[in-house]
């Protein structure tokens, strides 16, 4: 083995040379369901000095979901293997919610063996065509020789603004294949610099607003902008939203986090600042303000990359590259500024803020029967470390955290995002626990959701991993039963079993749990849930008839 500018040169089989790029860029997880024809990147892992951690699951699914959950999570691209055909197939949904998302990830295939192609060998297909349109990337590696710089790309690539899915399969026979490369030191890439211009120009309408409104999203975690953002906010005094990853720039209780003013904010603003997220459903397809004869407001939109800038929204003007270099860029054309003309409309919204508080104490207490949802989260708030990861994986129990959970700290939320998928919270509660071995790792299920992926608590026990999962059952899939009932007056295809042990369940792969009918008895299980350093439900049974008021079914 020899050092080169460049890397370092070593001889192995391929799969030996792909845990070795992998290891570069930061990964110390490999996310797997046994395959075959991936055995050397298992191989490669075992014989790693140290060994890379392999990690198996029950449904690739999980895999490919904790995958996207880690890069969300670290930053650090996640790596799922899974083996061909259907095992790639099955990762399908977490590599799109990966680029909805834009979470860092990449995904290596099995491939069934070049010198079979065409004859019908085991799960001969040709994937990445099949994944063109969900990835930043699909291709094969075609040979042993090839790995060590497609597997570099890979891992830049995932990692680059906009971050997001890459795929790679190679041929299993050239996965055995010996070769002798350089391995690329890894580097994490950094965005281009902002038009400063445009900067200027946006500090401008800042400067000259009186209802501005700063709107935070997961990319700003993404790329590393958490602490310019904050001080940003400080800095002006803007009052601030956050949404996805963005949850918890701006603490839990801050005196501009104006989340439960959500409505007022962008009825009100007469400037809206979008940093980090698209301007789709949840942000009125960009379009805020404009009823009672009212102007509609003017809305800037700020991403790491120039293709992440709305095209279907009317913008008075955007920037792309570093967040960081934005906020800070930001911050210091608007030092000298006097935007003593926002006090009111901040104070306003601040006032606001408190009475949806008030108003959101009556439900988070409430003693009805069958049990509110809003009470399952007035019992887990006051239990919720600072630091602790809060993953939603559900429909209408999860909009309820969304309400109610305000983040103390960046970096410890996680929920389907735009792309509303069912199914990635076993995933990602196994990447929390072993990104954040010290912190609380609490689930919020839906009973709905939980059908997809609870099987998996059997990695969580086998790789003894405790997780605290509280799920909201109400024996429906809610988001749809409602909506269904309102359109045609009747429902169908909306009812499961009513109250389902899913505890039960929990147990006989065991871990433990407990159901609940009682509101006063929620806080004593959750109790037992975070002391029993093991995989634990909490199974509520709760109102169907309870439903998260929505003003958008995502239309």
């Amino acid at each position: 083995m020899s050092e080169s500018e460049t890397g370092t040169e070593r001889s192995g089989h391929a799969g030996e040379l792909a845990v070795a790029v992998a290891r570069a860029h930061g990964v110390e997880t490999l996310f797997t369901l046994s395959g075959a024809h991936v055995f050397p990147m298992y191989d490669g892992a075992v014989k790693a000095a140290p060994p890379m951690r392999i990690l198996d699951v029950r449904h690739e699914q999980t895999a490919a979901f904790a995958a996207e959950a880690t890069g969300k999570l670290t930053r650090v691209p996640g790596l799922a293997v899974l083996t061909a055909g259907p095992g790639v197939t099955n990762g399908v949904s977490a590599m799109a919610q990966a680029q909805f998302a834009g979470s860092p990830m990449v995904v290596v295939g099995g491939r069934a063996p070049q010198n079979r192609w065409g004859s019908g060998s085991l799960q001969e297909l040709d994937q990445p065509p099949i994944l063109a349109s969900i990835t930043k990337s699909a291709r094969t590696i075609p040979t042993a020789a090839d790995v060590t710089g497609g597997f570099d790309e890979a891992f830049r690539l995932a990692g680059s603004s906009h971050r997001g899915p890459v795929f790679v399969d190679v041929p299993m026979d050239e996965f055995f294949n010996q070769a002798t490369a350089t391995v690329p030191g890894g580097s994490r890439p950094r965005g281009a610099d902002p038009d400063t211009d445009a900067v200027e120009r946006i500090a401008r309408l800042l400067a000259d607003a009186e209802r501005p409104v700063l709107v935070l999203g997961t990319d700003v975690w993404a790329d590393g902008a958490e602490q310019a953002a904050l001080d940003l906010v400080e800095a002006l005094g803007v009052p601030a939203i956050t949404n996805g990853m963005g949850r918890g720039i701006v603490p839990g209780g801050h005196p501009l986090l104006v989340t439960k003013a959500r409505g007022k904010a962008f009825s009100g603003a007469d400037l809206v600042v979008v940093v980090g997220t698209p301007l789709d459903f949840r942000l009125g397809y960009g379009v805020f303000g404009g009823q009672d004869d009212t102007q509609p407001a003017r809305v800037v939109h700020v991403a790491d990359s120039p293709g992440q800038v709305a095209q279907h929204a009317t913008l008075a003007d955007s920037v792309s590259g570093d967040l960081t270099s934005v906020f800070r860029g930001l911050a210091s054309a608007l030092e000298h500024t006097d935007l003593s003309a926002w006090k009111a409309w901040v104070e306003d919204l601040q006032a606001t803020v408190r009475e949806a508080a008030a108003r959101d104490a009556e439900l988070l207490s409430a003693e009805a029967d069958p049990i509110h949802p809003a009470r399952v989260y007035g019992e887990l708030l006051p239990r919720l470390a600072d630091d602790a990861v809060v993953i939603g994986d559900g429909g209408d129990f999860v909009s309820f955290a969304g309400k109610y959970v305000e983040p103390k700290r960046p970096g410890g939320w996680l929920d389907p995002g735009p792309y509303g998928c069912l199914g990635a919270g076993l995933g990602a509660s196994i990447a929390a626990r072993l990104a954040r071995p010290s912190s609380q790792v609490v689930l919020l299920l839906g009973d709905g959701a939980a059908g997809f992926s609870l099987m998996d608590v059997d990695t969580l026990v086998r790789h003894d991993l405790p997780v605290v999962m509280v799920m909201g059952n109400n024996s429906a899939w809610a988001l749809e039963k409602g909506p269904m009932q309102m359109i045609y007056g009747y429902d169908v295809a909306a009812d499961l079993a009513q109250q389902t042990r899913y505890d039960e369940v929990v147990k006989a792969l065991g871990g433990a749990g407990e159901t609940v009918t009682d509101p006063r008895e929620i806080g004593p299980a959750m109790d037992r849930a975070f002391a029993a350093n093991a995989p634990y439900l909490v199974n509520v049974i709760t109102d169907v008839d309870a439903a998260y008021p929505r003003n958008t079914f995502g239309v």
